[in-house]
């Protein structure tokens, strides 16, 4: 709703019937439980999409909540300090909210190739790093650069469900990065780096990481 369906709505009629949809949940509850409703985004996509990003979305909402007679907002840390005796999940499945799978970053050609370019970048890496060859302040600056050539979003961008411009501008980053990661480790790039991974989809309907799960 969040993410993909209030930013067509009036902003008080979006935060009423959020708060309307957070109602039904307690009214559901068994008797005597306290349900926790987990809100959770990317945090910066959905708002680029809200008219004023999402000011009087905003201010309805959080003036709806703090004025409920039941809902209280709070964080997970505060809920388990407050709540003993929780039971523990005995494993957390891999995936996404994107299809419930990794799709979204691994699988097809172009995320593939992707990541093998990391995975030949992040080689190089260790073995420069284990033969000593930089100093303490080189170490730390190629470490710094690996983490940036490791943000998942880089992956999510290689796709044909994204604008074409906007992939060009990911791709060509990406691999600047990596070029970057080789010239840390005084290293020169491979050619590879010189082809653009993903071409996008001139028809793509939106900007951002949200993507619809349905």
């Amino acid at each position: 709703l969040i993410g993909f369906e209030y930013a067509r709505w009036h902003g008080r009629d979006a935060a009423n019937h959020f708060v309307g949809e957070l109602d039904a949940i307690r009214s559901r509850a068994p008797a005597g439980a306290t349900p926790l409703v987990s809100v959770i985004l990317d945090g910066e996509n959905a708002w680029e999409h809200y008219p004023y990003n999402g000011y009087y979305f905003f201010e309805d909402l959080y003036s709806s909540l703090e004025a409920h007679a039941f809902i209280r907002s709070t964080t997970f840390g505060r809920y388990l300090a407050d709540t003993p005796n929780l039971a523990s999940l005995p494993a957390v499945v891999a995936g996404s909210w994107v299809y419930g799978t990794l799709s979204t970053w691994i699988g097809s050609p172009d995320k593939n190739r992707a990541w093998d370019l990391l995975c030949a970048a992040k080689q190089s890496y260790d073995l420069v790093i284990d033969s000593g060859r930089l100093d303490e302040q080189e170490k730390a600056a190629a470490e710094a650069q690996l983490m940036v050539c490791e943000g998942s979003d880089w992956f999510w961008w290689c796709g044909d469900y994204n604008p074409r411009a906007v992939v060009r501008s990911f791709d060509q980053l990406y691999r600047g990065n990596l070029a970057g990661l080789y010239a840390r480790l005084k290293l020169p790039p491979p050619v590879e780096l010189a082809s653009p991974l993903s071409q996008g989809n001139a028809e793509s309907e939106s900007v951002g990481t949200m993507r619809r799960a349905g």
